[in-house]
């Protein structure tokens, strides 16, 4: 089974020459991949390993006319965080090479790389709907609500945060957590 490890959405035009300079500088055969998420979008794939273990898979997929989609995947082993990050360098200037726009990085590790849902106050659509539900009443126990991990860097955190204050659910929550909130995004 496969698990992704990095991912990075990006959308826009691409023409023949430059999915084939894609295809080259990634080192991956067009050759669909055939197991995974997403594996009906797959384009193009690699396998390689990780240090003297890790099997990896890289892969480009395709979603709809312009979307693109860029994953690292392990088979169960976690890759080394300087792979990752290797990787999630070289994605992001593939996709600032080629003239695309990145949509979002999964895990993020800046603001930039957080896909936002655009919610405006008057809507329900937010992780917790139209009214605050969850037993949360401590910002350490929200993250994962926003899906986010406990050492998710704070810029990520203020981004989802500052998204989340913007639904209808918000002011539902209950008083302490929203202080503590206000707290977080001013430094405290």
């Amino acid at each position: 089974m496969l698990w992704p490890a990095l991912r990075a959405l990006a959308h826009g035009h691409l023409a023949a020459d430059q999915v084939t300079r894609l295809l080259h500088d990634f080192a991956l055969t067009e050759r669909v991949r055939t197991a995974g998420p997403g594996a009906a979008q797959s384009i193009a794939h690699r396998s390689l390993i990780d240090g003297e273990s890790a099997a990896l898979v890289l892969d480009l997929a395709r979603t709809g006319d312009s979307g693109w989609v860029f994953t690292l995947f392990h088979t169960g082993q976690q890759p080394a965080a300087a792979t990752v990050e290797e990787y999630r360098e070289r994605f992001r200037e593939a996709v600032s090479r080629n003239g695309l726009t990145l949509i979002q990085v999964e895990p993020p590790t800046s603001a930039d790389e957080v896909l936002l849902t655009s919610v405006a106050a008057d809507k329900a659509d937010s992780p917790f709907g139209a009214r605050w539900d969850p037993v949360v009443e401590e910002l350490s126990r929200l993250w994962p609500h926003l899906g986010l991990a406990m050492d998710a860097p704070r810029e990520v955190k203020t981004v989802k945060l500052r998204e989340l204050m913007l639904t209808s659910a918000w002011p539902q929550a209950p008083e302490p957590l929203r202080r503590e909130a206000e707290a977080f995004l001013h430094g405290a």
